[in-house]
This record gives structure tokens, C-alpha cells and sequence, in this order.
């Protein structure tokens, strides 16, 4: 059995941590939106909390960097841990380690890949939903015309949004509530769209999977029929060959004739 790289013992061990400072990350981004009447000190708190869990991450990601044995493709394909680690603003993304986790899990369990796949769009449609209506309630709270003022109307209009519903009753007014929406909705289409392909292709996968079956028995029953032939095709052989089979005919030799017995006379 091969033995897991550095990198993959890292992040096999850091995930359940990692796990812990997201969510302390979530819970940290989100008090001073829901309640921004709290405490300065809460604020101050909450403010430090977040740059503590950013700099866990990107101490994270510099340490499976340096573990990596190519470092190009580790930043190739781990661009969005990069992007995450430079934009403090996206920072929100990073609770998509939660998606990670169950990923994992789902490997190990052996689930099959629309699990996962369905696993991953449920926790980015969850943290969408929560981090656009905390983003647009920050944002269109003030403004003058907005009419987006608290966490209920905001995952209203997250809901609508991401659906491409659009009921129109609450609707970002400031252009950085609006670049948050067209944000939302591309994310929901995009969403809506690999659901139904997931859909798609579990019935394709089970179809074939039936026609398989299919396949492999009626080649069986071919088979089968191939051996009963072969033994009909044996048997009547063997039965004409014992049907043919005769005494072989020649002259019968008869038995000798005893021979004759010489006079004697009698004796005087």
C-alpha cells in the first residue's frame, strides 16, 4: 500500500482544526451584521477573530505549499485557497472546508460521486445563502433608498435571487449590493445547472449499469445454449456410433467329427 505524501498527512490532520476556525470565522463575520448595536468591544473581538482564522489559513496554505513536490500545480489547482489567502475579502469562501470535510469522509465511506458531488453543491448553496444576505444586509442597511434592513429580508432576497425568481419586493439599490446580486444569480444558475446534470447523469449511470447486467447475462444464456448444442451435437454422435456397431459375418467352423473306432475281434 503507498504511503501518503507530507502534504496529504497535513491535511488530513489539520482539517478537523481547520473546521473549528471556520466556523469561528462564520460566527465572527456574521455577529457584527446581525447585531451592529452591540458592544464595541464584541466588534473589536470579532474583528481580531477574523484576521487570527485568516492567518491560520494562510499559514496553511504557505506550509502545504512548501510540503507540495510541485509547487506550480499546487497553485494551479489550488487557486481559490490562494485567491482566499491575498483577498481577505473572500475570505468567506474558505468555510467551503466544511464541503471538504464531508468530501473526505465521503471517500472513505466509498460513496459514489453524485453523493459527493450533491454533498459539495449543498454546502456551496448553503454558504452562499448565508454570506450574500450577510454581504447585501451590510451594505444596502444605510443606503438611503434601500429597502433590504434586516436578516430576514436579506435571506428573502438571497433565496429569490439565487433561484432567478426575482419577486422584485426587496432589491439591492447600491451598485456594490448590485454587483452582489449579479454575483448570486450567476452562482444560482450555475448551480441549478450542475444539479440537473448530476440528476442526468445518475439515471445515465444507473441505465447502463442495468444494461450491463443485461448484456453479461444474455451472454450467459448464449453460452449456455452453445454447451447444450455441443452435448445434443455429442450425444447423437455417440448414439449412432452404438446404433452401427454389428457382428462381424464368416464361416462357421463346425465341430469335428469324433473318430471312428476299429473293429476288434474277440479274443478266444
Amino acid at each position: 500500500m503507498k504511503e501518503p505524501s507530507r502534504q496529504a498527512r497535513w491535511e488530513r490532520r489539520t482539517q478537523a482544526p481547520l473546521l473549528v476556525l471556520a466556523v469561528t470565522f462564520a460566527v465572527a463575520y456574521a455577529v457584527p451584521i446581525v447585531a451592529p448595536d452591540a458592544d464595541p468591544a464584541v466588534h473589536r473581538a470579532c474583528t481580531h477573530a477574523e484576521w487570527v482564522v485568516w492567518g491560520a489559513f494562510a499559514a496553511d496554505y504557505l506550509m502545504r505549499l512548501g510540503l507540495s513536490t510541485d509547487r506550480k500545480v499546487f497553485v494551479r489547482t489550488h487557486w481559490l485557497d490562494l485567491a482566499a489567502v491575498v483577498l481577505p475579502l473572500v475570505q468567506p469562501l474558505r468555510l467551503l472546508r466544511l464541503v471538504a470535510t464531508l468530501l473526505l469522509v465521503g471517500r472513505r465511506a466509498r460513496m459514489a460521486p453524485q453523493v459527493r458531488l450533491t454533498t459539495y453543491v449543498a454546502g456551496a448553496v448553503v454558504g452562499l445563502l448565508m454570506f450574500g444576505s450577510l454581504a447585501v444586509l451590510s451594505v444596502e442597511r444605510d443606503a438611503p433608498d434601500g429597502n433590504i434592513k434586516n436578516l430576514g429580508d436579506a435571506v428573502w432576497w438571497s433565496f429569490t435571487t439565487m433561484t432567478t425568481v426575482g419577486y422584485g419586493d426587496h432589491s439591492p439599490t447600491t451598485g456594490l449590493g448590485r454587483v452582489l446580486a449579479v454575483g448570486l444569480m450567476l452562482s444560482g444558475i450555475a448551480l441549478l445547472g450542475v444539479v440537473t446534470a448530476n440528476i442526468a447523469a445518475w439515471f445515465i449511470a444507473r441505465f447502463e449499469r442495468d444494461d450491463q447486467v443485461e448484456r453479461l447475462q444474455l451472454a450467459a444464456i448464449r453460452e449456455l445454449q452453445a454447451e447444450v448444442r455441443a452435448l445434443r451435437t455429442e450425444v447423437a454422435a455417440l448414439g449412432g456410433a452404438a446404433a452401427g456397431t454389428t457382428v462381424p459375418a464368416g464361416p462357421v467352423e463346425q465341430p469335428a467329427a469324433p473318430a471312428p473306432r476299429e473293429a476288434t475281434s474277440p479274443t478266444p
